[in-house]
């Protein structure tokens, strides 16, 4: 077995290389377009099926950690993993795409809540826990729009050398995690119990509940903007700010999510009571910057946009995971953690969506710009929830 230290390295690792399949296939969207000529619309259902079949799994096996353990769940779902790489390797059109995103979105669903309990069990304390659940979904992006973007541009069999290199390292990664120990064994149940955990639910401890339905609008702020990023972001580069280089559209999206890793890390060493209102106040400027870029065609400007509004993304996210966490039980965390990604995902997917739709009608341009409007709207309401939730809590301390 792996000593803890080790555990929380793998942990991380296998945390980070779940989110970074959600990035890989972003640079080539484009490619796929030209390829094989289909919409904005059919591009944003590629992406959306994703998450669809990724809440499918939340509501089924998010949670069925607590009670298996977390080695079986989260091995499997890398394993799954691999083989939603090879679909993509393979495909020959939209309706291969969609098949590999809906392999790849079961498997993901399956691993995120899982892999963040195993990294908060395997944690030497509570505030790396915290930490580094928060930044690895950032990291994992980040290197999969980057390597792709990257493979590419660069390397030979562009469509398919990345697919192959990722599901290499998720059979390692699936083998690693079995040398994990079980931090907090489940109580044993009986088998019943187990296939009615399967019937689709989500759920939360009493105790977590308050300060879930708080953090709510902050998590829908977040992951919204991350799904513009991944769903339309390469082609706002190539069409509206005229990229034309792959790997500088890797290289951008990365960038995004890489500054979410450093406003994870800048939120540690701020005072606790200024965390979570940085984090609000970076995406909100950072939004209204990359919408100066795009009214202004000026990459530069929106390169610098996407820093600050990532940097925002880490911080705001990583504040709700570290209140998440001490709120939850240890041995419901999987069941959290669950249900927190289940309204990430919706925050993530039904937007991006609509914003296909919107592209056919009004145009990608227009549509981003309305797109950063709404998610400023949306940043605003989170930092009134959290006011709310502050005043709460400061409230029940006096009592």
């Amino acid at each position: 077995m792996l000593n803890r230290p080790v555990s929380f390295f793998v942990s991380g690792a296998a945390g980070a290389a779940t989110l970074t399949a959600a990035s890989a296939p972003s640079p080539l969207y484009p490619v796929y377009q030209r390829l094989w000529g289909f919409s904005a619309f059919t591009l944003t259902v590629i992406f959306a099926v994703y998450v669809f079949a990724l809440l499918a799994a939340l509501l089924t096996v998010g949670s069925i950690s607590d009670r298996v353990g977390r080695r079986p769940v989260a091995s499997g779902a890398l394993v799954l993993l691999a083989l939603g790489m090879l679909l993509f390797a393979i495909a020959g059109g939209p309706g291969g795409l969609m098949a590999a995103r809906i392999v790849q979105g079961f498997a993901v669903g399956a691993a995120t809540g899982t892999t963040t309990a195993m990294i908060m069990d395997a944690a030497p304390d509570p505030r790396a826990g915290s930490i580094v659940s928060s930044a690895v979904p950032s990291l994992g992006i980040a290197v999969g729009a980057v390597l792709a973007g990257a493979l590419v541009e660069f390397a030979p069999l562009p469509r398919q050398l990345v697919f192959w290199v990722l599901a290499a390292g998720y059979l390692v990664l699936a083998a690693l995690v079995w040398w994990i120990p079980e931090r907090a064994r489940p109580e044993p149940a009986p088998r019943t119990s187990i296939w009615r955990a399967l019937l689709p639910s989500a759920g939360l401890p009493p105790a977590t509940r308050p300060v879930f339905f708080a953090l709510v609008p902050s998590i829908g702020a977040t992951w919204a903007l991350a799904g513009l990023y991944l769903s339309l972001g390469s082609s706002i580069l190539s069409t509206v700010l005229e990229v034309h280089s792959h790997f500088v559209v890797g290289i951008v999206l990365g960038v995004f999510f890489a500054a979410g890793i450093s406003g994870t890390v800048v939120s540690t060493v701020l005072p606790p009571h200024l965390r979570e209102w940085f984090g609000y106040a970076a995406l909100a400027v950072g939004v209204l910057v990359t919408i100066a870029a795009m009214l202004t065609g000026a990459l530069p400007l929106y390169l610098a946009g996407s820093v600050v509004a990532g940097a925002g993304f880490g911080a705001a996210f990583r504040s709700a995971i570290n209140a998440l966490g001490e709120a939850a039980p240890g041995a419901q965390r999987g069941q959290t953690f669950a249900t927190m990604y289940i309204v990430s995902y919706l925050a993530f997917s039904v937007p991006a969506l609509a914003a296909g739709l919107a592209v056919e009608r009004f145009g990608l341009k227009p549509t981003a710009i309305a797109y950063g409007t709404l998610e400023v709207a949306l940043v605003l309401i989170a930092t009134a929830a959290g006011i709310t939730r502050s005043r709460r809590a400061a409230g029940l301390k006096a009592a």
